[in-house]
């Protein structure tokens, strides 16, 4: 009677630990990524500090992730990746593969409604800059020449000699379009591996680069990126992405993403880089200062 009792003591205990984690409540969370490098890296610190300190999600962090948008968007279909930043024109570009459109708001709004259409992801409102193709000069070469934009550097273009990666000569949305749009027709153009640019441009071994104009080492080489009077180069503005399955599920997504609507300069933008690219702080820590600054940080 007694081995009868206690047995049934233990099946009643294990029903109730049964019981006790099927009710325990699911643990909230996602799983934010980057691209490799600097720029992406502090996107995603920033959302992940914001998420930690207004709600009661956890992050998952995948920092880095080799091949970028080639990989991370195939895992955001298969719901290992919930949330990373990406850009506009390589959105409708590279993964919808459509024709460029060059109005940066219309492109928005496109590639917006194309990804909730075919991939069921939510892209959140823009962070503000547009990390674009970029044409940049000394600013001692601009002052003396006087030019701003693409159309003044044309005319000067004769007599300057372009750095330029070997495929920006042969791409469409490149040297021939640029040739055919602003008329350009450089006395020299050389062909020269990304990491070389600015050392190139350092020592006058050219006097024009292609950049991404939020370049960290653009603040270092005391260069100006021109302005781009015709929309040649498609819009790179950054927002956040997300699947629409986690908003759903965390609705409280959508007021932390807003926080960060138009909150980042192409000036901010940059500068960040530059600290963590060239003055090598961390970019967790870069992310929470500029957060702070801007009275984001509870």
């Amino acid at each position: 009677m007694k081995k009868i009792l206690i047995a049934s003591m233990l099946a009643i205990v294990l029903v109730l630990a049964f019981v006790l984690v099927g009710c325990a409540p699911k643990e909230k969370k996602v799983v934010v990524a980057s691209k490799p490098f600097a720029e992406s890296y502090i996107l995603a610190e920033m959302l992940t500090y914001l998420i930690e300190i207004n709600t009661d999600i956890t992050v998952e962090q995948k920092l880095g992730i080799g091949g970028g948008t080639s990989n991370i968007q195939p895992a955001m279909l298969t719901g290992e990746i919930d949330i990373y930043p990406e850009y506009t024109g390589t959105g409708w570009l590279f993964v919808l593969k459509e024709e460029l459109i060059s109005d940066p708001t219309a492109l928005y709004e496109a590639v917006k409604a194309g990804y909730l259409e075919e991939y069921d992801i939510v892209w959140s409102g823009l962070y503000g800059f547009n990390d674009t193709f970029g044409i940049a000069v000394k600013e001692t070469l601009a002052t003396e020449l006087g030019v701003v934009t693409y159309t003044d550097l044309a005319a000067a273009s004769a007599d300057l000699n372009l750095g330029a990666e070997p495929d920006f000569y042969e791409r469409d949305d490149g040297y021939p379009g640029l040739e055919a749009t602003f008329g350009f027709d450089f006395g020299t153009k050389t062909q020269l591996d990304i990491g070389l640019k600015y050392e190139a441009i350092k020592t006058d071994e050219v006097d024009v680069i292609i950049v991404f104009s939020t370049d960290g080492r653009l603040k270092e080489a005391n260069l100006v990126v021109l302005k781009d009077d015709k929309n040649f180069f498609p819009s790179y503005f950054a927002a956040t992405l997300t699947r629409a399955e986690t908003l759903n599920e965390y609705p409280e997504l959508e007021d932390v993403f807003a926080m960060l609507d138009g909150k980042i300069s192409d000036e901010e933008m940059t500068y960040m880089n530059y600290l963590v690219e060239v003055e090598n702080q961390e970019a967790k820590q870069v992310a929470i200062d500029f957060l702070t600054e801007k009275g984001l940080n509870k």
